[in-house]
């Protein structure tokens, strides 16, 4: 442990006392928790981002949306607004939030919503909208709504029994909390992760009865996208490239344009960070500008450059996909 982590120690120590008393206090009903009549689905994690719920969430929309009514409820981190809205084709990052800007572009036929109150949220869509389905977006902790399906991430590169409560280290609660979820779903593995690396994972997470498991990997589409098409990621090779993020943990990312044989110079901001004018000026002469899709998201409306570009990526299983697709669709049909 480092000294910083010791030093932190004995606020963490605290912190996952009253988390821990809060989460005792709604098991036992104390504290209310409200069902819908309705399938309630929830993409969360125990830590602070970066576990991939967002292709997660994408991942459920192409699933489910060829038969059903789908709403998306999301906080909308970073946005200027406040409560609920309903997003439209021409909303902006800035007024929604980047990730459910991303959902509407990419799934124009889906009610997609924020409201950092949720049950106030699914209220309204049910009122509004009337969907068949409610996909909650990060929302593990927010247990004054109780989700029918909790979907569980943790990503493979700090697996939650590794970490630390905030803020010695990055769990938004104790390790215990993963008891709530029906599904957990190991994120961002490699892609060749084997039998034997899984079975000692499922070991030291020490699975309920009741619980699944399943490993997942990140699919780079291996092109660059903007309003005006698609374009071969290896056309790019030997240009002047800024490579931007905005993200939780870029590393990846960065892994895979190094990969693909870019050259770039890195531009690295928090997680859903607000662009200022002079951050712009940094990228107006490169001769490309290369970033995630949720950061194009923020980026497409503030930076008038004609070769701003995003890189799509998907979640792929790495075994058991037909199992988790059934398990998603019959707690649905159940529960409709």
């Amino acid at each position: 442990m480092s000294i910083l982590r010791k030093i932190l120690l004995p606020f963490s120590l605290l912190y996952g006392f009253i988390i821990w008393l809060r989460n005792i206090f709604y098991d036992s009903r104390v504290f209310k928790s409200r069902s819908f009549a309705l399938p309630v689905i929830c993409v969360g994690n125990l830590s602070v981002g970066g576990t991939g719920k967002t292709p997660m969430i994408e991942y459920l929309l192409r699933l489910l949306l060829p038969q059903y009514r789908i709403a998306t409820l999301s906080r909308g981190y970073g946005r200027n607004s406040k409560a609920y809205i309903l997003l439209k084709d021409d909303d902006e990052a800035s007024r929604v939030g980047d990730e459910p800007l991303q959902f509407k572009l990419k799934f124009p036929e889906a009610f997609i919503a924020v409201d950092e109150n949720r049950e106030r949220g699914i209220s309204t869509l049910l009122s509004q909208v009337s969907p068949d389905v409610v996909l909650l977006d990060d929302a593990f902790q927010h247990r004054k709504v109780k989700a029918g399906l909790n979907i569980l991430l943790t990503s493979y590169d700090n697996i939650y029994y590794k970490d630390f409560i905030l803020p010695a280290g990055n769990l938004r609660e104790p390790v215990t909390g993963a008891k709530r979820a029906q599904i957990i779903v190991v994120t961002k593995c490699p892609p060749t992760l084997g039998a034997d690396k899984q079975e000692r994972i499922r070991k030291k997470l020490k699975l309920r009865d009741y619980q699944h498991l399943y490993f997942s990997y990140i699919a780079y589409a291996g092109v660059l996208v903007n309003n005006l098409g698609e374009f071969p990621i290896q056309q790019f090779s030997g240009k002047e490239i800024g490579l931007v993020t905005g993200i939780a943990n870029p590393q990846p990312f960065i892994n895979y344009v190094e990969q693909e044989g870019l050259k770039f110079t890195h531009f690295n901001f928090p997680d859903h960070h607000i662009f200022t004018s002079n951050e712009l000026s940094l990228f107006k002469d490169l001769e490309v500008i290369i970033t995630t899709e949720k950061d194009y998201m923020r980026l497409k409306d503030v930076l008038k450059h004609p070769n701003l570009y995003f890189i799509p990526i998907e979640s792929k299983f790495i075994n058991n996909e037909t199992e988790f697709r059934q398990q998603i669709q019959q707690y649905v049909v159940n529960e409709i």
